[in-house]
């Protein structure tokens, strides 16, 4: 990394997309580009047609990173797998044809499972950790830490600025509005806002058929 991870352009991301199969588990093609930081890379696997981009920073650990196929991960976005108390569920799986948007942080100590076609925006934050706190006698770094992990599953869209906290499900097909902060399970195909983030509505597509009966009547009406 340090004789190849500083060179730009094309030329760069096909040296390292040839020499990185030394260090990491490749199972195709995977573009990297230039500055992208990683470490303890025998435990990052990534899948065909990987995208890192600049300033990203994967930091794997036992059980460590997997990216599925066509996943991009974009500009300094942080992967983040911290397992220094030995936790046997730590660990972060994405799935295939996701994106992990600009400066979005994943923390994957309490293990995080992200699906398929699973698009976060930028500023997101999937923490999959928490610091106990209950005794106000002792400092909270004293207290220890829940790792219960996160699951998002398929066709899922997070918001720009939205908080998945520790043990969390969201739903296939789920909606998370920006700057949310999610504490609970949210349900399959259903749009969720606000702190702490609630259900505004369904997604059940009255909406488009309403659109559609609109756009119908339009054109009926000027025919």
């Amino acid at each position: 990394m340090i004789c190849f991870g500083w060179i730009p352009t094309i030329f760069g991301i096909a040296l390292r997309g040839g020499l990185y199969r030394f260090i990491l588990h490749m199972d195709g093609t995977a573009a990297i580009e230039n500055n992208v930081r990683l470490r303890f890379t025998d435990h990052i696997r990534l899948g065909k047609g990987v995208y890192l981009d600049q300033g990203t920073y994967l930091h794997a650990t036992p059980r460590g990173i997997d990216i599925g196929d066509r996943t991009i991960v974009m500009h300094g976005a942080i992967l983040h797998v911290y397992n220094f108390r030995g936790m046997p569920q730590s660990g972060i799986k994405i799935g295939c044809d996701s994106l992990v948007g600009e400066y979005s942080v994943i923390r994957g100590q309490g293990g995080v499972q992200i699906g398929d076609r699973v698009y976060t925006s930028p500023f997101t934050q999937i923490i999959a950790v928490n610091h106990v706190f209950d005794d106000p006698n002792r400092p909270f770094v004293d207290q220890g830490i829940t790792a219960e992990g996160i699951v998002i599953e398929d066709d899922v869209w997070l918001g720009a600025g939205a908080i998945i906290t520790d043990g969390v499900r969201v739903g296939k097909g789920a909606v998370v509005a920006a700057g949310a902060v999610v504490t609970k399970d949210v349900p399959p195909h259903t749009v969720v806002g606000g702190v702490p983030a609630k259900i505004i509505k369904d997604i059940d597509g009255s909406i488009s058929r309403a659109k559609r009966t609109i756009i119908h009547t339009t054109k009926e009406a000027n025919s």
